[in-house]
């Protein structure tokens, strides 16, 4: 059928099943606007900032699974998205992102609203187009889709000049994919697994390293055979919480700058790492030369790049890692659980030496007390996204997760202000889920205008801020390494919370004691609208244990046993 550019957009959204679309209009995106006005497909979400867009967007994609789609205009509507497409591209979240551009004859002049938007965003998309001629767009956008979903995820972005978008061509979106310098490889090879199996069979202190790409690939559930039916204890990134589920005996706990005790100390102590969808980023290693320096290393990813990257794998296993723990799985007969017992003895002791814990305090709340009991609420009924913060690592510790694609964090670009709108697109992949996002009192305010944006599509996310009146992680590092030198980390001077949401339809809670926390929790859920809870916390309150930039694993700073407050 002959039909415009702007069309071709929808038809190809609702023939790749897309049911949300986020986004915020602009002149040169204005054609397909007209067209998702008419349409009735999909729902389109109005957020308030196209960062916010974007965040909600990788938010319904990590929580649904499916690829998230946003709608950006030109100029400062694209440079607002680069965040969201850059932290998207850090954590592997498949996007696909439409921005309009200047018609073809201005492009280049320097004119209202122009920028080089695909140049922009080369280094932070996995892929990237700008379309010159409508009979391309049926071909770039079912590209898009399969790009963003298929192999290692990511965002692939779509730039289309207006009057492309009002161009008329054929479309016909029934067409095969060629893409001969794109095919990943998606079976690991057999002879790579079946050494990696007997290197496993021979280990006396193996580990497993679980990484966010095990949630990517949908092998979460395989990865939990595997564990059990080898028995051998398993640490989680960042990303990879619910992996396994918090009472999984064979669950350390998360490793790392901030893991704990026990997860660091097996981690040095292993003689054979067992990678799977993990990348040994730096907050996971610490000092490269120290990391595992006694163990053979088995690494299985999606992505050829990854592996040997950092840490050298003797193992090296390319392939998506449900396929490979399915042959894996496999070929387990010579590898009996018995045989490790005496090492899981030893990790036992680790986490009984220093165990993930805090000091209760009876006068002022503790931000990790207020995790814990949302755990003891909600558990498995919510779903969990953070900021970037102190917050964030206290969630990572001490919220019970027992299933993947319940954490919804920003993990390799750290991005403050992520988490409201993402939990906004958890919510509409997840209504039949609580949606939570802790946060704090530096972070909160940096989308904060999405609460109009819940309030007007009523989508209940109930915002906990963990308030201790400082950009609390920097406090953190300036209190330990800069002799305490706060140096404008001080957010003493804030908005009322509770008032605030208020003024934009939602509702409000100022909290101080355990009694006041439980009250605020439950009446927000019973309402089901937007809310701030706005929880006073201890200030001075640390992340423990830490390991220092560039430190050993083994060299933690851990909670002094007889501090007291």
């Amino acid at each position: 059928m002959q039909i415009t550019g702007a069309q071709m957009v929808i038809e190809a959204f609702i023939a790749e099943g897309v049911d949300t679309v986020f986004g915020y209009p602009g002149g040169a995106i204005m054609n397909v606007y007209d067209e998702i006005y008419k349409q009735r497909g999909f729902k389109h979400i109005l957020n308030r900032h196209e960062q916010a867009s974007i965040h909600a967007a990788e938010g319904y994609a990590k929580a649904s699974g499916k690829v998230g789609v946003a709608m950006i205009t030109s100029g400062p509507g694209f440079t607002n998205a680069v965040t969201g497409l850059a932290d998207a591209y850090m954590d592997s979240v498949p996007l696909v992102v439409v921005s309009g551009q200047v018609p073809m004859s201005l492009i280049g002049t320097d004119a209202f609203q122009e920028i080089d938007a695909v140049g922009i965003s080369r280094p932070c998309t996995k892929h990237n187009y700008l379309v010159t001629d409508a009979r391309d767009l049926p071909r770039v956008l079912k590209e898009a889709f399969h790009i963003a979903r298929s192999g290692r995820p990511g965002p692939v972005h779509v730039d289309i000049p207006k009057d492309v978008t009002a161009q008329i061509a054929e479309f016909n979106y029934d067409i095969a994919l060629e893409l001969e310098t794109y095919k990943p490889h998606v079976k690991g090879n057999p002879r790579q697994i079946k050494k990696a199996m007997d290197a496993i069979s021979k280990a006396k202190r193996p580990i497993f390293y679980l990484g966010g790409g095990i949630i990517n690939s949908n092998a979460s559930y395989e990865v939990r055979e595997l564990v059990h039916k080898t028995g051998i204890p398993a640490v989680e990134t960042l990303m990879a919480r619910g992996v396994l589920s918090f009472d999984d005996d064979l669950l350390i706990s998360m490793l790392g700058m901030h893991g704990s005790y026990a997860a660091n100390m097996a981690m040095s102590e292993t003689d054979l790492v067992i990678g799977l969808g993990a990348r040994f980023d730096d907050r996971v290693t610490g000092k490269l030369s120290e990391f595992a320096k006694n163990a053979g290393v088995i690494h299985v990813d999606i992505d050829p790049a990854s592996i040997s990257k950092l840490v050298n794998a003797d193992y090296p296993i390319v392939g998506d890692v449900k396929n490979v723990v399915i042959d894996m799985l496999e070929q387990c007969e010579h590898i009996h659980p018995e045989n490790y017992e005496s090492w899981r003895e030893t990790i036992a002791h680790f986490d009984a030496l220093h165990p993930l814990t805090f000091h209760e305090d009876t006068e002022r709340l503790k931000p990790q007390w207020v995790v814990k009991r949302v755990g003891e609420l909600l558990g498995d009924s919510a779903n969990i996204s953070t900021d970037v913060g102190q917050h964030q690592m206290w969630a990572a510790q001490f919220y019970p997760f027992s299933r993947p694609n319940q954490w919804i964090t920003s993990g390799g670009l750290g991005t403050m202000g992520f988490g409201f709108p993402a939990a906004i697109g958890v919510k509409v992949a997840c209504p039949d889920k609580v949606s939570i996002n802790f946060t704090g009192d530096g972070s909160i305010l940096m989308n904060v205008q999405e609460l109009m944006t819940a309030v007007e599509k009523n989508i209940p996310v109930i915002n906990i801020i963990l308030n201790n009146n400082f950009l609390g992680m920097v406090r953190q590092w300036q209190t330990l390494f800069y002799d305490k030198r706060h140096s404008e980390t001080d957010l003493s001077v804030q908005p009322d919370f509770v008032k605030l949401s208020e003024a934009f339809g939602g509702i409000g809670y100022r909290v101080t004691t355990k009694e006041e926390f439980d009250f605020a929790l439950q009446d927000a859920v019973a309402k089901n609208i937007v809310a701030f809870i706005d929880v006073v916390v201890e200030r001075f309150e640390n992340v423990m244990p830490m390991v220092p930039s560039g430190g050993s694993l083994f060299n933690m700073m851990l909670l002094e046993k007889k501090e007291t407050k």
